[in-house]
């Protein structure tokens, strides 16, 4: 999805700051980050480990609060929201995705989808009837009355991102979304927020693999609590990332391939065997009838 330069700003952060720690404990997890995300727009949002990525996420996901600066959420300020507004925002607006799934093990995977229709006085027979409807589109209805223990990570994952989308949300926050995933599972899950951002959506994911970028329309490198680089991708370097990206996905395939051909392979020598044990035991009585004859004569 292309971002028109005159799409509205959705997210607008001037001068955020966020504190941890206090006197000479204290340090800046963000330190007067300057930031303008528009409506439409993919972000990938990378940086070593204690940069502040995930606390930028938390912060624009209503999760937290900043100590200094502002922040404006569709062009409206923040910082006389009350907790009972932050969450209304957090369940109407936003839908979040976390990297170790969050599911809760004594709900079915249908209750775990429908539980945030409950925040929002939903009716139990309506709240399962979305939560169906959605898990259908990720082609996850054979799992409804799963429970998550009986999932694959690739599953929970997919499970988790229909439940933020269950609200119906215009941005999504992924921190890590294919963090405790394998090569295949993770490509799976990207293809689902790649699509949800050609409907639309605004997506901003935070990773360490610099891969997952491809699938990005803007690429923020955050260090020190700072934006170090803040780069749109263009259509060429995006095809380019995208065939660095895709290998791992696909050395997957082959190996599935040459799996399946092993199998049929192996499964034609059994028919065969059976088929010549078969011919042989069909022409044994004719011999034995044959023998008696002799022996009668």
């Amino acid at each position: 999805m292309t971002v028109r330069k005159t799409a509205r700003p959705i997210i607008q952060l001037k001068k955020l700051t966020k504190i941890y720690g206090i006197g000479d404990a204290a340090h800046d997890a963000l330190d007067e980050i300057d930031l303008t995300i528009r409506e439409g727009e993919f972000i990938a949002v990378m940086g070593p480990s204690g940069c502040g990525r995930t606390t930028l996420l938390n912060i624009i996901g209503f999760l937290d609060r900043p100590d200094q600066g502002e922040y404006l959420f569709e062009e409206h300020s923040t910082a006389r929201l009350s907790e009972r507004q932050y969450a209304k925002i957090r369940s109407n607006k936003i839908g979040i995705v976390f990297q170790s799934f969050n599911l809760i093990n004594r709900l079915t995977v249908l209750e775990n989808v429908a539980l945030p229709l409950i925040y929002k006085g939903v009716p139990r027979v309506k709240r399962l009837e979305m939560a169906s409807s959605i898990l259908k589109s990720f082609h996850l209805q054979e799992r409804e009355y799963y429970m998550p223990w009986q999932l694959s990570g690739g599953q929970m994952q997919r499970v988790a991102i229909a439940r933020a989308l269950v609200n119906k949300p215009s941005i999504i926050l992924a921190d890590e979304p294919t963090g405790n995933l394998d090569s295949r599972s993770s490509h799976v899950i990207m293809e689902e927020l790649a699509n949800l951002h050609k409907k639309g959506n605004t997506i901003v994911m935070v990773t360490h693999n610099p891969n997952l970028t491809s699938y990005a329309s803007r690429v923020i490198n955050m260090l020190d609590g700072k934006v170090a680089s803040d780069r749109r991708v263009t259509v060429e370097s995006h095809t380019e990332s995208k065939e660095v990206a895709i290998p791992l996905h696909k050395s997957d395939a082959s190996k599935d391939k040459n799996d399946a051909d092993a199998k049929n392979a192996k499964d034609k020598d059994t028919k065969k065997a059976k088929e010549e044990t078969k011919d042989a035991t069909k022409d044994k009585p004719k011999k034995t009838a044959k023998k008696s004859e002799d022996d009668e004569k």
